[in-house]
């Protein structure tokens, strides 16, 4: 006998809306004293601290300036925003695995509507 699970929903977030949720459930798990912190739970706190750079407002609406590009679909924003790629090497890097590459101007465009957010 197996035991499947059944993917409910899926929302696809940056890091720094992460952040956010991984803040309240700290603050929750502070007030109560019984409950510890997991090991799992400290270490994405941890990460997300590290590497927020944004906060969770700037970071969505960086990413949904993004999506209303024609060549960027949400998956990707979302790495754009929590990678803010500085140059068209960096961005290529996020388009690597895709099936399809940008050209320069594409790049371009990409890299000034993340340069107001940077």
């Amino acid at each position: 006998m197996t035991i499947f699970k059944e993917k409910l929903d899926e929302e696809y977030v940056t890091t720094s809306e992460a952040k956010e949720i991984l803040v309240e459930i700290e603050e929750e798990r502070a007030a109560d004293e019984d409950r510890d912190l997991r090991y799992e739970l400290a270490r994405a706190i941890e990460h997300v601290n590290r590497f927020a750079d944004l906060d969770a407002d700037e970071s969505r609406e960086l990413v949904e300036e993004l999506t209303e590009l024609d060549q960027i679909d949400v998956p990707t924003a979302v790495k754009i925003a929590d990678l803010l790629p500085e140059d068209r090497t960096e961005l290529r890097s996020v388009f690597a695995q895709e099936r399809y590459s940008l050209d320069g101007d594409e790049l371009d465009e990409i890299l000034d509507v993340v340069a107001k957010y940077a």
